[in-house]
């Protein structure tokens, strides 16, 4: 008689991906911070992001995400003016306690690092160390705090710095966006950092048929972007600038422009990304941590003319991608802009160097330093101890 046979062996069932939860200051507006925080919760979909405040009307790319808020987001008012309850999100943040999670991922440029993390492994994603901590005399000025916030603001600094520095302890890898906010986080908090720069979707450009006879700036009209720098030089020169976005600054930049200076304020997508393709060159005249709308312009095949210092220092090849000028001044920028017009750019050549600032790239590197921080478990510190608690270099802010 035959014998028996046992049925074949099932596969195993995949072994589950790790639990992941997101960590995010605050989901009240639509910029830079929430691009970065898009793009991490397309490489982890199900992990619930948590915030302190959330509105979903300003932040549709939210939708259907579990977003999970805590208290604060019922103080009132708290939607339209959260600044002055600044000094409670150190408390909001050391009291929301994760549990049951492998890995907690925040997305900081506020207080967001000082999450309870439980036994996880916690990696920051670092836009900045918190600027009204660490530069509170600049902050002040661009969001013209009334005087009774800057006094309260000057006596507060000292403790939020002591408390900074002790949540930034017991984050277990630092991840910084640019070379910049690298020396930042040394400064500040006293921790190496590994430097992934935020995506850009290279592939929603495309390289134009031809170029128009218009420069661009492409950001939002507040007083630290400078750009009243790009107005004033185009003023002198008698060029075409093209200004695309609006902010509480636009009235007085308007009051600054000649003839051939025009403002177009906010703008559809489609809209601006052909302005982009055909500029001549995107502006720069500020100075930021990161700066997307320059990488955006590479993507186009346009050449940025840029302030030699911030985030482009990572991401412009001075004559190959774009030109720097050093002083921020009109003429500085007027010289850059003729010897720009000099060059004979290499669209395909730019694109492609921006396809290194990428979404794919900013993916498989991450992904890489998430696997090797999870098998290292908590190691605390990466990297060299530098001096904590110093006062960071914030240029042009």
């Amino acid at each position: 008689m035959p014998t028996p046979t046992s049925p074949p062996a099932r596969p195993a069932p995949p072994a589950p991906g790790p639990k992941v939860a997101l960590v995010h200051d605050w989901l009240n507006q639509a910029g830079g911070a929430e691009v970065v925080l898009e793009a991490l919760h397309a490489l982890f979909p199900a992990a619930p992001v948590y915030t302190t405040i959330a509105d979903a009307a300003r932040v549709p790319a939210a939708a259907g995400w579990d977003v999970r808020v805590g208290w604060m987001d019922r103080l009132p008012g708290i939607h339209a003016h959260h600044q002055p309850y600044l000094p409670l999100y150190p408390l909001a943040w050391q009291s929301t306690r994760l549990r049951g999670y492998d890995l907690v991922l925040s997305n900081k440029s506020g207080f967001c690092h000082g999450v309870d993390a439980g036994d996880a492994v916690h990696v920051c994603y670092c836009l900045t160390p918190t600027r009204f901590v660490w530069d509170p005399d600049a902050y002040v000025t661009h969001e013209m705090l009334p005087r009774g916030a800057r006094l309260a603001l000057r006596v507060l600094v000292p403790a939020l710095r002591r408390w900074e520095v002790a949540a930034a302890r017991r984050v277990d890898h630092f991840v910084a966006i640019s070379g910049v906010v690298r020396d930042r986080i040394a400064a500040a908090y006293g921790r190496d950092s590994a430097v992934i720069h935020p995506p850009t979707d290279v592939d929603r450009f495309r390289i134009a048929d031809g170029v128009d006879d218009h420069y661009l700036v492409l950001a939002r009209l507040v007083p630290y972007k400078r750009i009243d720098l790009a107005v004033e030089a185009f003023n002198r020169l008698g060029r075409r600038l093209v200004v695309v976005g609006d902010g509480r600054d636009r009235a007085r930049l308007e009051a600054l422009a000649g003839p051939t200076v025009e403002f177009r304020g906010r703008l559809p997508e489609a809209a601006v990304n052909d302005l982009v393709a055909r500029c001549r060159a995107l502006v720069w005249p500020g100075v930021e941590d990161y700066g997307l709308a320059p990488v955006e312009a590479m993507a186009a095949g346009r050449p940025v003319i840029a302030r030699r210092a911030g985030g482009v220092l990572d991401t412009v090849v001075e004559g190959r991608t774009g030109v720097f000028f050093a002083d921020p001044d009109p003429a500085a920028l007027a010289d850059a802009v003729t010897r720009a017009d000099a060059i004979a750019w290499d669209p395909a050549a730019i694109r492609a160097h921006a396809r290194r600032f990428g979404l794919p790239v900013f993916e498989a590197r991450l992904r890489e330093l998430v696997a090797g921080a999870l098998e290292a478990g908590r190691p605390g510190r990466l990297g060299r101890p530098v001096a904590a608690g110093g006062a960071p270099a914030w240029e042009g802010h």
